[in-house]
This record gives C-alpha cells, structure tokens and sequence, in this order.
C-alpha cells in the first residue's frame, strides 16, 4: 500500500475527481489503480473565496515498488504506515496474573476505561471502581439538574460517572499530543466498534457528540466485561491503604490496598489513578497519605456565545451552510499588553453551555455539543493561563500544590452567589463588558446555559487584570473573525476545569515517584487533556502495569 497526502480538490468536488487526483499525483493510468480508501480529510478555508478539501489516501497499485522509487521525490507518496497495535504482552494463560492481586483501575472516564480495556485485553480482568453511576442514570441525574426537575448530585454530575468528564462535552477526539506508536489509531477504532462513527477514522477533526458517548461507553464497559474485566459503580475510594518500602524496593511507599467510602478494604499492588480532573477530595486524600503531588498550570475564563450563523459566514465566507463544512469552528489566541495570554479553549460549534459543577454551592460551566452540531448558538471558552500571584493568596505553604483547587473553588462560590445563589449562571453581554459596566438584560443571542443565568458584572468575579485581557483580546479577535465582537455576545462564568490544577508526577515507567505500585494517568493526574490523549494515557498506563505484573514473583 502507499499513502498519497495533500491531495487538494475544490469543495464540490465528485468522487472521480477524487481519484483522478490520485492517478495524476501517480502518474499511472487507470488500469493500475486496484484499491482506494479514504485515510483522511481536513478543510483548507487560508482563503474563503476558495475553500478546499485535502485528502490523505491509502491505494493499491500495479507495481508499487517501482512506482515508490519513482516518487522518492515527492513528498506526497510513501509506503503507508503500520498502524495496527500491537499489544506489549499477554497474561499467562492460568488465572494467576504473576502477582498476588488483580490490577484496580479507579476512575471510569476515557484514561481509565482504556486503561482497564487494555488490561482486559491482555488477559488481566481488572476491576475498575468508579465513584459516579452507570451512564442512563448518570444522564438522568445531570440533565435533571440543568432542567431543575431534581436536586444537584456530587456523585453523579457532569464530571463524575461513567464516561467522565467528556461525555457531557462535544466529544472531541483530536489531539496535540506525539502519537509514534499509533494509540490514537486504537482508541478510535475501539471507539466504532462501540458503536461512534465511522467518520472519525477519516475526519481531521472528528467528535463523537454528547447522546452518541453515551452509546459508547456503555459498549467499553461491555468488551471489558466479556473479557472477565469487572466495573463497580458507586464505589468512591476513600483512601489509599500505602505501606513503608521494604528494604530492597526502588521507593520509600509501596501501595498494598484500597479503601472505599463503604468501609470495604480491596487488597492492591497494583493500581491505576485516572480520577479525572475535579477530584478534589482525591487530591486531598493523596495529599494526606504522602503521595507525591506537584502543581501543573492551568486556566480559567468564561464562556462565550455567538450565534453559529455568524461564526459560519466569519469562517467560510459564501460557502456557509454547504453539507461538507458542517458548523464552523475556530481557534484564536491573544498576549495582551499587560502580559495576560487570552486564548478559545474547548470551542463547541452548534451547541449549549452547560452546569459542570461537582461541588454543592459552586458554579461551573463547560460547553457540549451533540453530533449533529445543530443548536443555534456556538460556544466556546476564553480562558486565561492563572499565575503564580493569583494563587499566592491561596497557599497554605510555598508552592503549596493545592493552591490553585483552593483557587478555583472561590471563583466558582463567587459565581454561585453572582448568579443568585441557585446554580443560575452570571452573564454579560459583550457590549457591556466592552463598556465596563453590569449587564441587566439579555440581548439579541439567547444564553444556553443550564439551569439559569442572571445579568451581572463579570468584574465582579474574575481578577481585573483578566478582565482587562478579555476586553483587549475580544476587540482583536473582532478583527480575525469579523462579527465576534457582536454586542449581544454572551459571556458566561466561569469556566475553571480546563485541566486539572495539579499533577501527580511519575518516571519514566508511568509509575509514581515515590510509591511504589502506584500509575497516576489522564487528565487528572496531570497527563492528558482531552478524550483522545487521555484515552491514550490509559493504554500507556495500562502497557505499564502489565509488565510490571509479570515481573512480579507468583505466589
């Protein structure tokens, strides 16, 4: 097979076009064409009064090798990559894994469930607790409280329950991360055979979309059961049971068990962390236990509204509304001239804004899209780096790696009690922002956002010197995408789960750096940021842990 990229052809192209692009970068005639399939496609809208589409193909020819020498040139032809996984080992065929205990995976989102299929699929049937409920019900208990038809749950939220974090998202499935050994490749076909689309193997930007996750995850728990994998839900570990090393091991603790908020005591030598990134009362556990923590930066802003029209015609000009753009996207990025950065985070087009809270008397917010992308609003975050001066004032101790959690819940009561005290979310028009005075209506674009918003001053909330940035970075932004600045703009607070607030470091075997057993992995820990690469994360952490299982003596 050779791989042909940068195939470029104009939007309403037809599929003969399509392979005639292919025959002439080749250079053959038809007759030695024998396969074609579409490996990827991504949109070149540098100009919008000539949008393209760029195709990578994978095709079967003739005389390949010849035809390869040929094109050692061009850039655009090379033998197409192996991109099958290859799995690190396999358990041994007894029910012993090589240790005393099975392998634990805690925390039911992307890192963990990949983490535990990984396990699964390597013959180690691991058990994987998550604190939060199986995903029906999970759904039931978050859009219950967006609608006000039933109270806010901390154990099953938008952050905690199956699925995590990204099932109430856009689903996004791109990622920044280096990926030499193919994960992404695994996750993503894992992913179909779960029941997502099977666009994602082939769009340079693809998502799964909120109602469509759900379906899927509940296939990933499903293949990691008929593998003799086990999911407990409502199981909140409580504490890590953590023993000094013994005389000869490489680490001052070793971890030897579980706890759970039941009082139920698993025995555990082997463990993988995914907790996701608002498991503060786990970070305050691993704090008091003596594992290793450090702080990671992070973000925080608001979230901001346009209708998805206009970000349409902003980013694809006349061609607006044809069936292969789909609802436009956009990524923009601001250094204000007192040092503060403003950049799109998590940008959702067609979508909602949602309630992401995971603590009583706070208000979060996160955007979510469903498949289709067909709301009429787009969202996105416009969130700023925090720095070490914000956080100062939350430090118990120098570099404390807790400030910026501390940091966080403030800004998130402050936005409860801005916005009624209700979980009603405070809003600003644009407009008013842009003046420096209190929003006390809403506009022309509709706020989103569930259960409620209330006008307000976002002053109120977010440091001056942040508010500062955003009115800065908006009227720039204004400029690259025109109508952004549009007064009726919503802005919603506050978005302050970009990623989590710390991590938990490890070495270079993906294992805690200084108890012994223990794999922190994903988002929460510090590692990932997003589905895919936290997805990815789990199946390292999961290649971790099995080969350390079988160097383990058997009993």
């Amino acid at each position: 097979m050779l791989r042909l990229s940068e195939l470029r052809l104009e939007l309403d192209h037809t599929e003969e076009d399509l392979e005639r692009a292919v025959l002439r970068c080749l250079k053959i005639p038809r007759d030695r064409l024998l396969e074609r399939h579409l490996v990827k496609r991504s949109i070149d809208a540098r100009r919008r009064d000539r949008i393209r589409l760029i195709y990578s193909v994978d095709v079967q020819v003739r005389g390949e090798d010849a035809l390869l020498r040929r094109c050692a040139q061009d850039r655009r032809v090379r033998r197409s990559p192996d991109e099958r996984y290859h799995y690190v080992t396999q358990a041994p065929p007894s029910p012993e894994t090589g240790g005393q205990h099975r392998p634990v995976v805690i925390g039911a989102g992307p890192c963990g469930y990949f983490a535990a299929l990984l396990l699964a699929q390597m013959g180690f049937r691991p058990l994987l607790l998550e604190r939060g409920q199986p995903v029906k019900q999970r759904s039931a208990d978050t859009f219950g409280f967006w609608r006000r038809t039933s109270a806010f749950q901390p154990e099953s939220n938008a952050q905690f329950g199956e699925g995590g974090a990204g099932t109430f998202s856009d689903g996004k499935l791109y990622s920044q991360v280096s990926d030499p050994a193919h994960y992404g490749r695994k996750v993503l076909e894992e992913l179909v055979a779960c029941g997502a689309n099977r666009e994602i193997l082939t769009l340079h930007r693809p998502h799964v979309g909120t109602f469509k996750l759900a379906t899927v995850v509940r296939g990933l728990r499903a293949r990691i059961e008929a593998l003799g994998g086990e999911v407990r839900f409502g199981s909140r570990v409580d504490a890590l049971e953590i023993e000094p090393g013994s005389s000869s091991a490489k680490k001052p603790l070793q971890l030897s068990g579980v706890r759970l908020s039941d009082g139920t005591h698993l025995a555990c030598d082997q463990l993988v962390l995914a907790p996701g990134h608002s498991a503060r009362d786990t970070f305050e556990m691993l704090e008091r236990v003596g594992v290793a923590l450090e702080r990671k930066p992070f973000a925080i802003g608001v979230r901001i509204e346009h209708p998805q029209a206009l970000i349409d015609r902003a980013r694809w000009g006349d061609c607006a509304g044809h069936p292969l753009l789909g609802a436009a996207e956009y990524k923009l990025v601001h250094h204000a001239g007192n040092g503060r950065c403003v950049y799109s985070f998590c940008m959702c087009p067609g979508g909602f804004v949602v309630g992401a809270t995971s603590e009583p008397g706070r208000v979060v917010t996160n955007g979510m899209s469903q498949h289709s992308r067909n709301e009429r609003n787009a969202n996105s975050g416009l969130v700023i780096p925090v720095s070490e001066d914000d956080l100062e004032p939350h430090e118990r101790f120098q570099g404390d790696p807790l400030a910026g959690m501390a940091f966080q819940r403030v800004l998130e009561g402050r936005a409860f009690e801005l916005g009624g005290g209700d979980y009603s979310a405070p809003i600003q028009r644009l407009e008013d922002l842009l003046e420096g005075r209190a929003s006390t209506r809403v506009g022309s674009v509709a706020p989103s956002y569930q259960p409620g918003v209330r006008p307000a001053d976002l002053a109120d909330l977010l440091p001056a010197s942040m508010i500062a940035a955003l009115r800065e970075a908006l009227r720039v932004f204004a400029k690259q995408l025109s109508g952004y600045d549009h007064p009726d703009a919503v802005l919603t607070a506050i978005e302050t789960r970009t990623s989590s607030p710390l991590r938990i470091p490890r070495d270079q075997a993906l294992e805690s750096i200084n108890v012994q057993g223990l794999t922190p992995a994903g988002e929460g820990a510090g590692f990932a940021g997003g589905i895919l690469s936290a997805a990815i994360d789990g199946i390292r952490a999961a290649e971790a842990v099995a080969l350390r299982l079988l160097e383990q003596p058997s009993d």
